[in-house]
């Protein structure tokens, strides 16, 4: 039975945490937050280990690739940065939305990475180059959750358009619509099921 102590208090950020997530390995914690930093952590005491700066404004989701050499950053400054890990240097800056970037996923290979943005769009991106590989259009409302299927063939999407929208990858083309859901969003680890959480409490299993 887990003892639910607490082992530990992180600080160093100035305002809302707003996404954490550990590295593959489990080494490191990620943090990001309002206060426009992101900040690595070393595992399991706590110590910070690097400040990464450059975003101009509020830190949305961080994400590790699968490999864990990669750690990528979405912000309010519609922007998606690059890390390297352990160097925490950047690598990358990519730019296309036109808003805010609330979520990102990187596909189990690695080599793509899935942004969902308040502009209403999904955009696939090569892994380093950055370079846009897709543009994927048909939700009416902010893209708060994207998730890769565990062979990477399909990308699953949740806005505030109270929809969920399935993709082929990497062709971009729309498979279904699933109505009634949102987001967070999670797929089995078989892919024959994606859960959904909604604001009305539940959570939806959908069979695929």
């Amino acid at each position: 039975m887990p003892s639910g102590e607490e082992r530990g208090k992180l600080y160093s950020h100035t305002a809302f945490v707003t996404s954490v997530v550990f590295s593959p390995n489990g080494r490191l914690l990620a943090s990001g937050s309002s206060d426009q930093t992101i900040r690595l952590w070393k595992m399991p005491l706590g110590e910070e280990s690097h400040l990464l700066q450059g975003h101009t404004d509020e830190v949305l989701s961080v994400a590790f690739s699968p490999g864990g050499r990669l750690l990528a950053s979405s912000s309010c400054d519609g922007t998606i940065r690059l890390w390297g890990i352990p160097s925490g240097k950047e690598r990358g800056l990519l730019r296309g939305h036109e808003g805010n970037v609330l979520s990102l996923a990187f596909s189990p290979d690695g080599k793509l990475l899935a942004s969902g943005s308040d502009d209403h769009t999904i955009r696939l991106w090569e892994i380093p180059s950055g370079k846009e590989n897709n543009f994927l259009q048909g939700h009416e409302g902010g893209v708060w959750s994207v998730v890769f299927s565990p062979d990477g063939r399909l990308l699953a999407s949740g806005s505030t358009d109270l929809s969920i929208r399935l993709w082929a990858v990497p062709e971009g083309l729309e498979l279904i619509t699933l109505a009634g859901g949102c987001y967070p969003l999670a797929f089995s680890p078989d892919g024959t099921l994606l859960a959904s959480g909604s604001s009305d409490g539940t959570i939806i299993l959908w069979g695929l």
